[in-house]
């Protein structure tokens, strides 16, 4: 499932490509994609058209379109008066892909958006159906606007306005595992089973250290390591292990080149030669070196 990094690139390449854009009309070739969207097809299309996209914004794994009035003074607002955006997420295999008016439908087209424009239309494409779009009243949190579906998840270590010693309390406070205190998007938000590997065995950390074990400084370096990792992801347009995660023009990140533990299982640990091992961890993987990040006593698991 796309973490951070690659979320943030389709935020970046939608923001090129679709924002100060109207929509004219939205065609939902599958409604499974718009699931979440209570009222159906026929309100979410009409609802759409004729509304400007104002921003593309992203917390998390989340992103979304912030729509703004355009021919109606209603427009992009809901039936209560408050401001809309559409929310999406990506899940396993969705792709928001900017495509030339024209161009064949890819096989798993889910919803198009044309502009009035008659530039580029917004594609959203999901092989597994996991992800979809939703319009979302927006809600004030903390002096940023949300999506209401979305406001109860943490700010993201990329976020501004994050505050590392909030989520070093945070983290601390949890009686469980690390990595699962890492994935829970309420406590910070945009870190998965990829980069929480990598954080973990750049601090020397096994995934079951208990968190109210950890010292504010270890926390600390944790935080700052899952932050590092995300960084240079991004410059490297994410992590791609196969043609389902790709950004907005088709195209795959290469940071799966620079991973030191998640999917090495096997290959020599880059600090000391040891091979990584692979563990399940809630109904997956987890990856790590058995000499850095030895396993916490008490835990034979």
């Amino acid at each position: 499932m796309p973490e951070l990094p690659e979320v943030e690139v389709v935020r970046a390449g939608l923001e090129a490509h679709v924002e100060r854009r109207t929509i004219s009309k939205v065609e939902v070739l599958h409604e499974r994609a718009i699931r979440r969207h209570a009222l159906g097809a026929e309100d979410f299309t009409g609802r759409l058209a004729g509304v400007r996209i104002d921003a593309v914004r992203r917390r998390g794994k989340y992103l979304w379109l912030e729509l703004g009035s355009a021919d109606a003074p209603s427009a992009g607002k809901s039936t209560s008066g408050l401001e809309e955006a559409v929310l999406a997420h990506l899940g396993m295999s969705g792709q928001m892909l900017v495509q030339p008016e024209g161009a064949p439908d890819e096989k798993h087209l889910r919803v198009r958006i044309r502009f009035a424009d008659d530039g580029p239309e917004l594609r959203f494409v999901d092989q597994r159906t996991f992800g979809g779009l939703a319009l979302d009243d927006l809600v004030e949190v903390d002096g940023t606007r949300l999506p209401s579906a979305i406001a109860h998840i943490a700010r993201d270590p990329m976020d501004p306005a994050f505050d590392l010693d909030v989520a070093v309390k945070a983290l601390r406070s949890r009686r469980t595992e690390v990595k699962r205190a890492l994935l829970d998007q309420t406590l910070v938000s945009g870190v998965g089973n990829i980069y929480a590997d990598e954080a973990l065995w750049r601090s020397k950390l096994h995934w079951a250290r208990p968190t109210d074990k950890l010292t504010a400084a270890r926390t600390r370096a944790l935080l700052t390591a899952a932050s590092d990792v995300m960084a240079e992801a991004l410059g490297a347009g994410g992590t791609s292990f196969d043609a389902l995660y790709v950004n907005v023009n088709g195209q795959s990140g290469y940071f799966d080149r620079s991973l030191d533990a998640y999917g090495q299982e096997g290959l020599p640990c880059g600090r000391c030669g040891t091979a990584i091992r692979r563990e399940p961890f809630m109904n997956r993987s987890s990856f790590s070196c058995p000499r850095c990040q030895p396993r916490p006593r008490g835990n034979s698991r």
